[in-house]
């Protein structure tokens, strides 16, 4: 198990409180309007807007929430225009750290971000200083009460490279080119996943092995995660279970 699907499945609970509801809306609102202003309102040819339409769909956005976000991402309606920009850091021990932002004003949002690293023990990095220490997949998360097996043949048949456990799910991996055909695929055979997306995966871990340590990183990261310009961290840390629950407690 990757430390980011373990972060990935942390973020999943914390998401789902009424709390963070709010928040977590207008993230997702804000990649649909990009997909849109990139590619064009139509979700058949915007490969992207279709992916960020179903990621909002699966976390409840009602429908037209998101049909008012492609209007805006493709003109017909007024608001503000936001840019990607990717930061890459460091946290404690070495962990590798990227934060994917979607931000009308990258003069605040770097500043802003780079206190945050700084506050929480970490610090900055020049671009592609850890990129390269991470891979861009297909990754579907289904319910554990879908028997593996099943799973697993029915993923392989639909063209993923893998089926594995994360925990409260199973994580199905795939190239991000062939991530819509898996998930229909899938679908088709009777197999609805909670969540698809286009995600960075570490290709090596850092192994965190205490617990004061696992949880200086996991500030950072929920503080990133906490910042309204910032739609996703990655972290290649492997965090025991045991340290990600005392955390969360």
């Amino acid at each position: 198990m990757s430390g980011h699907s373990k972060w990935a499945t942390t973020k999943h609970k914390k998401g789902a409180k009424d709390a963070k509801r709010a928040k977590s809306f207008a993230k997702l609102i804000r990649q649909v309007e990009v997909a849109a202003r990139e590619g064009g309102g139509d979700v058949t040819s915007n490969a992207s807007l279709r992916t960020m339409f179903q990621k909002a769909r699966d976390a409840s956005v009602p429908l037209d929430t998101i049909e008012r976000a492609v209007k805006r991402g493709t003109g017909e309606l007024e608001g503000l225009r936001y840019e990607p920009v990717t930061y890459e850091g460091y946290a404690h021990g070495g962990v590798a750290v990227i934060v994917e932002t979607l931000t009308d004003n990258r003069n605040r949002t770097g500043p802003e971000l780079r206190n945050i690293f700084k506050s929480s023990g970490g610090s900055m990095a020049e671009p592609g200083a850890v990129s390269w220490q991470f891979e861009r997949r297909g990754i579907m998360l289904f319910d554990k009460k879908i028997a593996e097996d099943d799973l697993l043949d029915a993923a392989l048949e639909a063209g993923a490279d893998d089926v594995s456990d994360v925990g409260e799910r199973w994580k199905v991996t795939c190239g991000p080119s062939e991530l819509h055909a898996v998930r229909d695929a899938l679908g088709a055979s009777g197999f609805t996943s909670t969540s698809a997306e286009a995600s960075l995966e570490p290709t090596q871990m850092v192994e965190i092995a205490d617990e004061t340590e696992a949880h200086k990183v996991l500030r950072l990261l929920d503080a990133l995660d906490d910042h309204d310009d910032v739609q996703d961290v990655h972290a290649n840390c492997d965090i025991p279970d045991q340290f990600l629950a005392s955390f969360e407690g």
